[in-house]
């Protein structure tokens, strides 16, 4: 083999070992994924720029295929597909912007797929960004630390990359050494439920009371607010409200809850927030799942049906008298949702998730993973609430 061979061999094999531990649901590990864009850098070719982008993609993501299975029940044809679908934007935006000479050229190209990757439409599978690992290394630091990991990460695709890797990885141990994980809100609480893919497919008038026997026993010991996950209350109707305002009647407490508004084109996958006086949907999520939920091309060809994506919508909702920046599910696994959020400076993250699907996987893990870096970025309280 050639020299340009074996490098190109040693350059796949490190993104694969980058996607699959710095995605590995343990957020210390976080920064690995910043060795990515020097490993890119480094391609001696195009061809195995793409080589080096599909290995990190696809080892990163690499809980998608079993999350198909277990959600759709399909082969091995239908899994594999959607994986390499969902890697497709990813590589050609690094292949596309991947560029022969190094140096100055090669990190402007890195700024552009970076930022590509951040922003819809490329943003909507934007999954492993190595930004994500600013909040271990520079926690509390906010929109400093996002700039100083950005600035570091882009240096890592010029010829002083030596120098920057031993900074960052001076600041890793220093940061891992004295890690603490981001605080619940005083009065917050998250409920975990085991509820399978039962959850919100009906109304189950049994699970339902389960849910108020759970929020009143954390309003019995003192939360204010109590946090149920992504399709709680099902969908959303008159019946659900009157059920809901009626079971916290005499109570102080809130929930904030997911469910489903349905009407005749569609749905929105929303959080409600309820108290005994009623409730209502506040939340619309902004980016739901592509194919199982999130369906663009039903519209075009005239169709009705799938969840509708709010892009841009509501960054901030009010709960409680608290300004919360909520993230459902898949909002959790991309970059623009929760930095549009940040922005507006909330009291607290709500991340909320219905991960039935993902057993067998570490999705879920790494959902929080994901949530708990940027909260721990700017220094923001979490509550964290999924059903599995």
């Amino acid at each position: 083999m050639c020299r340009e061979t074996l490098t190109s061999i040693g350059l796949v094999a490190g993104a694969v070992f980058v996607g699959t531990c710095g995605w590995s649901g343990q957020v210390l590990f976080l920064p690995l994924a910043l060795l990515f864009p020097l490993l890119w850098s480094l391609a001696p070719t195009r061809t195995a720029a793409v080589m080096i982008a599909a290995a990190y993609f696809l080892a990163a993501s690499r809980g998608l295929p079993q999350g198909v299975v277990n959600f759709y029940g399909s082969g091995e044809v239908h899994r594999h597909g959607l994986w390499l679908i969902a890697a497709a934007g990813f590589v050609v935006v690094h292949t596309v912007c991947w560029m022969r000479r190094s140096g100055g050229r090669r990190c402007a190209g890195y700024a552009i797929a970076s930022v590509l990757m951040i922003l819809p439409p490329f943003g909507v599978v934007g999954w492993a960004h190595p930004l994500t690992a600013a909040g271990v290394l520079f926690p509390g630091w906010s929109w400093i630390g996002l700039l100083a990991t950005a600035t570091g990460m882009l240096a890592l695709t010029t010829r002083q990359w030596p120098i920057v890797v031993v900074a960052l990885g001076g600041l890793w141990v220093w940061s891992a050494s004295c890690w603490e994980p981001p605080s619940l809100p005083k009065g917050w609480v998250g409920v975990h439920t085991l509820l399978g893919p039962s959850m919100g497919r009906s109304f189950d008038l049994e699970q339902q009371r389960l849910l108020v026997r759970a929020v009143r026993a954390e309003a019995a010991i003192g939360a204010r607010v109590v946090v149920l996950p992504e399709s709680a209350m099902g969908f959303w109707t008159p019946t659900m409200e009157r059920y809901w305002r009626t079971a916290l009647e005499g109570s102080d407490v809130t929930v904030f809850a997911g469910a489903s508004v349905v009407d005749p084109a569609g749905y929105d996958n929303v959080m409600v927030s309820m108290n005994r006086d009623g409730g209502s949907p506040n939340y619309r999520e902004r980016m739901p799942v592509p194919v199982s939920m999130w369906q663009p091309w039903l519209a075009w060809m005239g169709r009705s049906g799938g969840t509708r994506a709010n892009f841009f919508a509501n960054p901030i909702v009010t709960v409680a008298g608290a300004r919360v920046a909520t993230l459902i599910c898949y909002e959790q696994l991309l970059t623009w949702p929760v930095l549009q959020s940040m922005f507006h400076e909330p009291d607290v993250i709500v991340a909320s998730g219905n991960g039935w699907w993902t057993a067998g996987t570490s999705i879920v893990e790494i959902q929080r993973t994901s949530a708990l870096a940027w909260a721990a970025l700017f220094n923001t309280p979490i509550v964290v609430s999924f059903n599995t």
